[in-house]
């Protein structure tokens, strides 16, 4: 098996999809690794320490692309790289489908297995690939609300942890998944006032217990959000239903409806966004100014910390990567569960059906 990893070419892109140590890995399992100069620079990785992990380092990415029969990465491929993939090819990366009608096309015409990571399963139902970006990017999302909160950038000049005589800000989390989790600790670590919305009970009640009160928990209605949603100083839209397309709960007029210098940021953009008014943004300008609202709506948030989002990411994809090398693609499918749920295009089908139903295709 030969495995190609290009180089990131989504604005501000940080990561990479093979650090040296899985390289290392696939070479001695006996796969050829090509990876394109330079690919891992930005995480921390040079091109060095990749040769002496035994990759072949290739100067261009079509290269790469034509070489290889499995192709890693970590986002999705952007318009300018359909014609780099090759017919019958196998891709492993962020997919994000549901939100990617055009990406979903060309995957099918060109017959591509398309593996998700966003979909993968472990044994216990989790979605392990998953995890580690959401958890870095609920992290993220306090400290990105926290910036443009500043005066300085526009913000109402709200310190989130406040000090003595002063109220704290307030920081509204709707979803308490795996990212609004983490956002609701990273939020009660800075002395933030932190409400929590969700439909799950479950979910609430764990986050109860684990504060002892400390953080507010409500059921997710309209009702609830309009009223927790207007008195925010930091909105975290968290609502995430794996490979379909994000529900969206929050609207327009609850956003309308927040003080002027406020701050949205919508972890969910990947899959379309959660709250009605945000639309995606970037690395290169990643704000812009609604209904006086500030939203931050960046699709591949964790490249801000290159090297913590690389190592999280890897870690969890080795093991999967190291059965499709070791026993070849059909036959690891075949024997894994949890793996061949990731597969969302095959033999031009789309065959994950919250995929299917998102883009019309059930």
């Amino acid at each position: 098996m030969t495995i190609g990893v290009p180089k990131e070419i989504k604005i501000g892109e940080t990561r990479v999809s093979m650090p040296p140590s899985l390289c290392r890995r696939c070479v001695a399992l006996g796969a050829k690794v090509l990876i394109q100069k330079s690919a891992g620079l930005t995480a921390g990785f040079t091109d060095a320490e990749y040769r002496a992990a035994g990759a072949t380092l290739v100067t261009d990415a079509a290269t790469v692309w034509k070489k290889a029969d499995l192709i890693l990465k970590v986002k999705e491929p952007l318009a300018s790289e359909y014609d780099l993939l090759r017919e019958g090819q196998t891709l492993f990366t962020y997919l994000h489908l549901a939100a990617g009608p055009e990406l979903a096309k060309v995957l099918l015409k060109k017959r591509i297995l398309g593996i998700a990571y966003e979909t993968v399963e472990g044994a216990d139902g989790s979605f392990p690939l998953l995890k580690p970006m959401s958890q870095i990017a609920g992290r993220l999302s306090i400290q990105i609300g926290a910036y443009f909160l500043q005066s300085q950038h526009g913000g109402s000049g709200v310190l989130l942890g406040g000090i003595p005589g002063t109220m704290p800000g307030h920081v509204v989390v709707v979803g308490a998944g795996n990212s609004g989790a983490h956002a609701v600790q990273m939020a009660a670590g800075m002395g933030a006032r932190v409400t929590v919305l969700d439909l799950d009970t479950r979910k609430l009640e764990a986050l109860d217990t684990e504060y002892r009160g400390r953080v507010v928990t409500l059921m997710s209605n309209p009702a609830n959000l309009e009223n927790e949603i207007a008195d925010a100083d930091l909105l975290v839209g968290a609502v995430l239903i794996p490979a379909a397309k994000a529900p969206v709960v929050v609207t327009k007029k609850m956003v309308a409806r927040m003080r002027p210098g406020s701050v949205i940021v919508d972890i969910a953009i990947d899959q379309g966004g959660c709250i009605e008014s945000i639309r995606p943004t970037s690395h290169e300008k990643p704000v812009y100014t609604e209904h006086g609202v500030i939203h931050y709506a960046v699709p591949n948030m964790p490249a801000l910390v290159g090297r913590t989002s690389t190592l999280g990411l890897t870690q969890a994809t080795e093991p999967f990567v190291a059965m499709l090398v070791n026993k070849g693609v059909a036959r690891a499918l075949a024997e894994h569960p949890g793996l061949a749920r990731g597969v969302n295009t095959q033999d031009g089908k789309i065959v994950y059906p919250a995929v299917a139903k998102a883009l019309g295709y059930a």
